[in-house]
């Protein structure tokens, strides 16, 4: 049986004399889409820079510990899921829960960017805003990393019944917010 390239990956992970060329193959490989499903959690271009360092940390320091039992772009992403919810928990310190960070992460988006307020993208990323956490990662992986329920619910921990109740709710409040948002 042929070994996949992610269990080589891995195990070239773990080996003290290939490690550093692995990570750099790692990062060249899968750095771009965990930035951007990053970002599209914590909004931020500085958020996800961070949190996407403290999810290469992770992964360095804990190469040894991902056995095989998902492909690696899986553990890779729950590390980065988990990364970026520690960020927007780092934000809620002044606020009730992640969820009512909505407005303040939308007030961010508008200056970080210098479009124009009302292009399909940027009204597309305030209404991924509007959707409570678990509903904008359900959505965010679903439609923009074209991942498989079954993945899904490896990377988040979630039932795959409970993230297609959140996708559905999700695609309904995004249609909603672009149909009242619209010009």
């Amino acid at each position: 049986m042929a070994k996949t390239p992610d269990i080589e990956l891995a195990q070239s992970l773990r080996d003290p004399l290939t490690r550093e060329q692995a990570f750099r193959t790692l990062m060249k490989e899968y750095g771009h889409s965990l930035y951007w499903h990053i970002r599209r959690i914590v909004v931020s271009h500085d958020d996800a820079e961070d949190a996407l360092q403290e999810t290469a940390i992770k992964v360095y320091q804990n190469a040894h510990k991902f056995k095989g039992e998902s492909r690696l772009s899986t553990w890779l992403y729950r590390i980065a899921t988990n990364e970026a919810l520690l960020v927007l928990r780092s934000h809620t310190r002044l606020f009730q829960s992640i969820d009512s960070l909505g407005d303040t992460l939308a007030a961010r988006l508008t200056a970080e960017n210098d479009v124009d307020s009302n292009s399909a993208e940027t009204l597309m990323q305030k209404a991924l805003l509007t959707l409570p956490t678990q509903q904008r990662i359900a959505f965010n992986l679903r439609y923009y990393d074209d991942l498989p329920y079954e993945e899904i619910a490896r990377i988040t921990g979630k039932s795959e019944g409970t993230l297609k109740t959140n996708y559905h709710y999700a695609t309904e409040r995004i249609r909603k917010y672009l149909n009242d948002n619209s010009l």
